[in-house]
């Protein structure tokens, strides 16, 4: 499920968890241009003096508490590490599957973008790339792994400046983004579109049919990405766990 868990978020940025299998996210939902450094998008947490001169002619430092970062997993400390597993594992606690081990394995090896409010991190996703084949063609994919919110943190945007995130890394570092979700609305708003084509797994015996992804699988076109029929077979390789 190369992404569906990966939508921990409805059309109004709500954690779905009626993830039928969805897994994505447990998202399958990969990469930038700048794998090897943390970026910080939009507001980062930082230190901004003003002089306030109602009471005190003292500077007076202000702190954005929240901020976005992208990091390679070989950066993650033991204790971020720490934290986004607990996250992940309870933002889908109440999923019949849960998050897995197969699925933290699936979104290791690329870039994890975290959201951070007031030093927590509170919102995670991460873009692994994968081999991508459509209508025959190979192309160089960020695929949406492991995206999650901690419950008590939803619906407040926070999915929203981690996918905004993702998108900026797959435009910049990859041919077309893949991830699988039951929540379209959500990410429509973000660029991605359904992929109306029929969906494969190959294996060692061949391509095998995955009809339960057919129409959960969503794309993120990128300036690299060629001239694609939207009802081609899409294809990825087979890999422990959900393959999509």
């Amino acid at each position: 499920m190369l992404g569906r868990a990966l939508d921990s978020y409805d059309a109004d940025g709500h954690q779905n968890r009626d993830i039928a299998a969805l897994a994505g996210i447990r998202s399958y939902s990969r990469r930038s241009a700048t794998f090897g450094s943390s970026v910080v998008f939009g507001r980062a947490a930082g230190m901004r003096a003003r002089r306030d001169t109602t009471w005190s002619n003292r500077a007076v430092t202000f702190i954005d508490p929240q901020r976005t970062r992208s990091l390679p997993t070989a950066e993650l400390t033991a204790h971020e590490t720490g934290a986004i597993r607990e996250l992940l594992w309870a933002a889908f606690e109440a999923d019949e599957d849960g998050f897995s081990e197969d699925d933290w394995q699936h979104a290791l090896g690329g870039r994890h973008v975290v959201v951070e409010d007031g030093g927590r991190i509170v919102s995670h996703a991460a873009v692994v790339e994968r081999a991508i084949e459509i209508g025959g063609e190979r192309l160089r994919a960020g695929c949406v792994e492991a995206v999650a919110t901690v419950p008590e943190e939803q619906a407040r945007g926070h999915g929203t400046r981690a996918m905004t995130a993702v998108g900026e890394l797959i435009r910049t570092g990859f041919e077309i983004g893949v991830l699988g979700t039951g929540s379209h609305g959500f990410y429509e708003r973000l660029g991605w579109t359904t992929w109306r084509g029929p969906s494969f797994v190959r294996t060692a015996h061949g391509l095998v049919s995955t009809p339960d992804d057919d129409g959960y699988l969503m794309v993120l076109r990128t300036a690299s990405t060629p001239t694609l029929d939207p009802e081609a077979p899409i294809v990825c390789e087979w890999r422990p766990g959900d393959v999509w």
